[in-house]
């Protein structure tokens, strides 16, 4: 079984970046800057034994791998950035990661198509980089520049065909000629065919999307966490309710409560998140989910393993959101709260499912 975590390559300076909120924003800028809220929430989350590193650093790459290898990631899905007419951004991990062939880990790409706002700093409302959809050439560039990732000997396939992640399938004008037009792409290059996984969950928990099935995608991919119930809003919640404290709620299963997700036509898999945090880039306009822990993600894990085995061996997928999503407090890697408590859920739960 593939357990996959979602890589966010926003950890080393970028020009775009730089203009738009000062010189040297990373991830980290507001992941050291964030503070508590509210009585019993924790911040700052800080990293442990892999420090406020630059993605741009060999070393950390090779760290990383090792970590998520030794504790039973068996992949990590790069987010990728093209906003049409050959505009990227963030680029570089992915591709040093292919160009120097190291680290010796297995790697998969998913497209966030959507536009950039001023989230990083609590400004949603404002656009800093459209995501736009300029027609079949701009269809064949895009597929052409991931073509030596998927290609690449470590590239994660199901059913034999290179895996293909799009976050926001209801922005495309038309899903179904896209899955289309790259199914004969990859075909046109000497492939087998694309495994390509639309993203069906949306705002809050909400399916976004329910057509994958109809529209050629291979599956979709639904993402649950354990603790919903206990996600506040901080201003809502706590600043004008007063409310100092948000008890522990007890663990229900997570596998119970989306009942879209049962729904689906066609093959879903299961995504799940650890945390969630967003208060670094939002203040008190985030979310935070109040009781999360490893313990109660090592059971939301075991049964996503539990449920994957019903879909077919060569095709059996659980993403794990994210490996790195520091200012969202969704991260597997080892921190000064829980050390390495999140990679070690993971561990438990595949020891629970036997492998």
């Amino acid at each position: 079984m593939e357990i996959a975590a979602l890589y966010l390559p926003q950890f080393y300076p970028i020009p775009e970046n730089d203009d738009w909120w000062g010189k040297g924003f990373t991830e980290w800028t507001n992941v050291v800057k964030a503070r508590p809220l509210f009585r019993g929430h924790f911040q700052p989350n800080s990293p442990g034994e892999l420090g406020y590193y630059s993605l741009l650093d060999e070393e950390v790459r090779e760290a990383q791998a090792s970590l998520a290898r030794e504790f039973g990631i068996t992949s990590f899905c790069y987010w990728h950035y093209w906003f049409g007419n050959g505009k990227v951004l963030l680029e570089k991990p992915l591709s040093e990661v292919i160009e120097s062939r190291r680290p010796d880990f297995p790697f998969f790409v998913g497209w966030a198509n959507h536009s950039w706002s001023g989230i990083w700093v609590g400004a949603p409302g404002r656009t800093l980089m459209e995501q736009t959809y300029p027609g079949a050439e701009d269809d064949r560039d895009h597929f052409n520049s991931l073509l030596p990732a998927f290609r690449d000997a470590r590239y994660v396939t199901l059913q034999g065909k290179p895996v293909f992640v799009i976050f926001n399938p209801t922005g495309l004008p038309d899903p179904k000629h896209f899955v289309e037009t790259w199914q004969e792409l990859a075909r046109e290059a000497g492939l087998p065919g694309l495994y390509i996984i639309a993203w069906v969950e949306g705002k809050r928990g909400f399916v976004q999307y329910r057509d994958h099935s109809s529209d050629g995608f291979d599956a979709g991919l639904y993402v649950s966490i354990a603790v919903k119930r206990n996600l506040v809003n901080v201003t809502r919640d706590i600043l004008r309710k007063q409310l100092t404290w948000f008890g522990p709620g007890r663990y229900k299963s997570s596998m119970e409560l989306p009942r879209p997700f049962r729904k689906l036509k066609g093959v879903v898999h299961p995504s799940v998140q650890p945390n969630w945090d967003n208060t670094p880039r939002s203040s008190r306009g985030g979310f935070v989910i109040t009781d999360a822990s490893p313990q109660i993600f090592e059971l939301q894990l075991t049964e996503a393993l539990t449920m994957e085995f019903n879909n077919d061996v060569d095709q059996q997928l659980v993403v794990i959101k994210s490996w790195n999503e520091w200012a969202e407090g969704n991260y597997l890697e080892p921190d000064h709260r829980w050390g390495r408590g999140w990679l070690e859920a993971v561990q438990r739960a595949r020891r629970k499912c036997g492998f």
